[in-house]
């Protein structure tokens, strides 16, 4: 049963691939560098460069084998015609076969060792095949075929000794022939292996490139989602709170109307522009390399004097001798950890007064709280929208800070957000 001749595609990267041998672009799809016996896929197709180095050795072992046949009728004391005769027609068949050292490298080797026992005219090829088997075959049965093309040349003298050259002079000539031979072949094998684990590395390196600028984006993602909750749920819930209380009380007093339709544009306009500056993110850090201004632990007033204009409730504590000297990381994510707080508090606590305490210092580290009892007015008809992650993000916030998160009703039934964060005493991040 015959095996089909697959054609191989060359790998990305191949400008050339006529130029490169067939064998070596299946190695290097096929992961086997040491081109084994076993294939996957059958034989390969050859290229065109296989198909010119093919034609011009056989030409080469022709001529050359031919020079050496004329050369020994040439003698004064020739072999006989029937030798002669043999050594022609056999050792042209040898030539012939090397049309098939690719598929078959050690069987050709091995007919064309036991065919120069005695041919001249099978010569080079043997020496090819050789060299063949040498690029293509692991060191074992490189030194098998070697050996026996080493015993081939020692019947080769016994049977056809030089009349103008010793026995073991002749012997010892063939024996570095073959060494140079296999020597050849195998440095060739070894840089064809050094190409394919270069070739290799290029690609991990490629892939593992490519996994890190997926994950990156991924991780930009996510800092844009957990930046877009932070922000905008924050003034997006002051902006439905004031546009609930002008459906709920249409006959309020102008001034009213006018003061909370103020609040409403004031508050679309700011998450606008929060939303620029957040989805601007990706672009200003790929651009300029630098992050976009974060909040510290000196915002969190403003923060505060913010919903108080909007129209929550808030008492505020501060026990920290000096807001600006906290860490940034540390202001950064107490302040989201406020704006969380009181944006729930507007969302499922209306009418109730929140309380916010930050206390701390260096070495103690900073305690954040923010209370609020249930809901004292009625509830609206459609609540606001909310994802459910905001305390998820939060707990995912402190936790990279290293510090810890408690959260839930307390035995008062108030509603409390409670964040201790690490401050080192020398006032660096923990």
């Amino acid at each position: 049963m015959s095996t089909a001749i697959r054609p191989v595609s060359p790998p990305p990267g191949v400008e050339h691939p006529s130029l490169v041998p067939a064998l070596l672009l299946a190695d290097s799809l096929s992961g086997d560098p040491a081109g084994g016996e076993a294939r996957p896929g059958g034989p390969v197709r050859r290229s065109v460069r296989d198909w010119l180095v093919d034609g011009v050795l056989f030409v080469v072992a022709v001529l050359f084998g031919l020079l050496v046949v004329a050369e020994a009728w040439s003698r004064p004391d020739p072999p006989t015609d029937g030798l002669l005769f043999l050594d022609l027609v056999v050792g042209s068949l040898g030539c012939v076969a090397l049309w098939g050292r690719r598929r078959w490298p050690v069987g050709v080797a091995l007919l064309l060792a036991l065919i120069g026992t005695f041919s001249d005219m099978a010569g080079a090829a043997v020496l090819i095949t050789l060299f063949t088997v040498a690029v293509h075959r692991p060191w074992r049965t490189v030194a098998l075929v070697a050996a026996l093309n080493a015993a081939a040349a020692g019947v080769y003298v016994f049977l056809r000794p030089d009349p103008d050259l010793p026995v073991p002079v002749v012997g010892a000539l063939l024996v570095v022939l073959t060494a140079a031979v296999v020597a050849w072949g195998m440095f060739v094998r070894a840089r064809r292996q050094l190409v394919h684990s270069l070739r290799e590395r290029a690609v991990r390196a490629e892939e593992e490139q490519r996994l890190r600028v997926d994950q990156a984006r991924q991780l930009e993602r996510t800092r844009i989602a957990r930046e877009m909750h932070d922000v905008l749920a924050h003034r997006l819930s002051l902006l439905s709170m004031h546009a609930g209380a002008l459906e709920f009380r249409p006959d309020a007093p102008p001034a009213e109307v006018a003061r909370a339709a103020g609040v409403v544009r004031a508050s679309a306009r700011q998450a606008l522009e929060d939303l620029r500056e957040v989805v601007g993110v990706l672009r200003d850090t790929a651009e300029t390399g630098a992050e976009r201004p974060q909040p510290t632990l000196s915002d969190v007033p403003a923060l505060i004097e913010e919903n108080r204009r909007a129209g929550l409730r808030v008492r505020a504590e501060y026990r920290v001798a000096d807001l600006a000297s906290a860490p940034a990381s540390v202001g950064r994510t107490a302040y989201r950890v406020v704006q969380e707080g009181l944006t729930n508090a507007r969302k499922h606590a209306p009418g109730a007064v929140a309380t916010v305490t930050v206390t701390g210092g260096p070495g103690d580290g900073v305690t954040v709280c923010v209370a609020n009892p249930a809901g004292l007015g009625q509830e609206p008809d459609v609540a606001l929208p909310g994802a459910g992650t905001g305390l998820v993000g939060l707990l995912e916030r402190v936790g990279l800070a290293g510090g810890h998160l408690e959260h839930g009703w307390t035995a008062d039934s108030d509603f409390r957000l409670r964040v201790w964060l690490p401050w080192a005493a020398d006032g660096a991040a923990a």
